[in-house]
């Protein structure tokens, strides 16, 4: 059987704009590797209501689990709970459970709990919270969609918890090869090599290092037998380096 299969929704004009450098791509697609879930597609959208809706529907349809990062904290810009809720067609209020999780934290840092904030409570009806130990305001799960925040410590934390509720697949293997020769010398080779094995990911990745072309060769796949078998191959093809 397949390994389920996830896409990310990257929320938040600061990346686009690139004020912010997003990291939060690079956690979850190496959490996702080691928990055989297929990390498929990536899509960044601005704080446009219609635009995550639109990416929200699409990406839940097409693939087993959606992550979404950024646009659910205190400020008017923060827009992803009501966007998701309107995907859904599920209504969206402060729930009672998730406003008392943050009015004890805000009770215990001696801050007001005042409206920018209790709007961090907002949840669509029907939708399980995400646990948030660092700065208490939850994100949330709706059918296949999980929202997390954008701050990537805060991100990672969520991910930590929700990732051991999903059922998973063989961890993705990798192994690579490192040929000191341009993609056009072995780009032949490689490709038939790919076709003999149809079930393992093959890639190469040209690099110059001091003036020199060179490519390294990835082989990726979640039977380690076939794995070694086709980087034994591959060695043989091209030696060493």
């Amino acid at each position: 059987m397949p390994n389920p299969t996830a896409a990310m929704l990257v929320i938040g004009d600061e990346i686009l704009s690139g004020r912010t450098r997003d990291s939060n791509m690079h956690h979850l697609a190496n959490e996702l590797t080691r928990h055989g879930i297929r990390l498929m597609e990536v899509r960044v959208v601005a704080d446009e209501h219609a635009d995550i809706v639109a990416a929200v529907n699409a990406l839940r349809a097409r693939w087993d689990h959606v992550f979404t990062s950024g646009g659910i904290g205190p400020t008017h810009d923060d827009i992803t709970a009501d966007a998701v809720a309107a995907a859904f067609g599920a209504p969206i209020s402060i729930r009672e459970d998730a406003r008392a999780i943050l009015a004890a934290h805000y009770d215990r840092s001696g801050l007001e709990f005042n409206a920018a904030r209790q709007r961090m409570a907002r949840i669509p009806d029907g939708a399980a919270l995400i646990e948030n130990p660092v700065s208490a305001a939850p994100g949330f799960i709706i059918g296949n969609v999980h929202v997390m925040a954008g701050v990537p410590n805060i991100f990672q934390a969520m991910v930590a918890s929700v990732l051991p509720t999903l059922t998973g697949g063989a961890p993705l293997l990798s192994q690579s090869l490192q040929v000191n020769r341009g993609e056009g010398e072995i780009a032949e080779p490689f490709g038939a090599l790919a076709a003999e094995f149809p079930e393992l990911s093959m890639g190469s990745y040209p690099f110059i290092r001091n003036g020199a072309h060179g490519t390294n060769l990835v082989i990726r796949g979640t039977d380690g037998a076939q794995v070694d078998a086709a980087m034994s191959r591959l060695v043989a093809l091209f030696g060493q380096g």
